[in-house]
């Protein structure tokens, strides 16, 4: 079975329910759709889970493209000077992650001895940009957020990390006929013309699983391919 989640946002207990209800077996396969981080209390827990099991494999989103050089630059012991000692690029790089949510992440980061702390970034390093599987006859990509810059003609490979991480879907409008894109990024609360938000949201051969999983009255949400069932988290 093939399974898909996304959007954690250092949301532990809800992961760790969401596992027991999927119980994944070896053969069985989960894609986590990137915001493993920022906004919630124990990503780094969530990290380590995840590290520890080959049948989990790990696309990128944008917090994780905004954390990277961050937790770079904490690895070391951070001293009082920290900030001081940054270019202004980095200072200003640094602001905005922790401004959308990178507190928390920086919080739980700096528990970790050092060693943990640069398997964590090595970690982070090696998440895909995409996935694409086909189940039944069924073509599906998996991406963080969408496909910015759009062509029927263009080749999943051919589209940048930036491209698949931060753009917003029009739902209304299909991408393809024959091709289902399952995404995150987008909570389905924020989905105009959708009659049931804050569960997934299937229209016009899109799949949108981020339901919130980092607000209060949210979910963490996974669908399974092969068998369309869906599953939600909510404590």
């Amino acid at each position: 079975m093939i399974y898909i989640m996304s959007d954690i946002h250092g949301q532990y207990n809800r992961f760790k329910n969401l596992l027991h209800q999927l119980n994944l077996q070896n053969e069985d396969k989960l894609y986590i759709l990137g915001d493993v981080v920022d906004r919630g209390p124990h990503p780094m827990k969530i990290l380590q889970y995840m590290m520890k099991h080959q049948n989990i494999i790990h696309i990128i989103g944008n917090h994780e493209v905004m954390a990277l050089p961050n937790l770079k630059l904490l690895v070391p012991e951070i001293s009082k000077d920290f900030l001081q000692g940054l270019s202004p690029e980095e200072y200003q790089n640094f602001a905005q992650w922790t401004l959308t949510g990178g507190t928390d992440t920086i919080q739980d980061f700096r528990k970790l001895p050092i060693e943990e702390r640069r398997q964590i970034v090595e970690y982070i390093e090696s998440f895909r940009p995409y996935g694409k599987e086909t189940i039944n006859g069924q073509e599906y990509w998996l991406v963080h957020a969408g496909l910015d810059e759009f062509s029927e003609t263009k080749a999943l490979e051919e589209y940048t990390v930036d491209e698949l991480v931060w753009t917003r879907i029009d739902y209304e409008i299909p991408y393809f006929e024959d091709i289902i894109v399952v995404s995150g990024h987008t909570p389905t609360q924020k989905i105009l013309g959708n009659s049931n938000p804050g569960f997934i949201f299937r229209a016009n051969n899109h799949i949108a699983i981020d339901c919130g999983a980092a607000k209060q009255s949210g979910r963490l949400a996974a669908i399974c391919l092969d068998t369309g069932a869906e599953y939600y988290a909510e404590v």
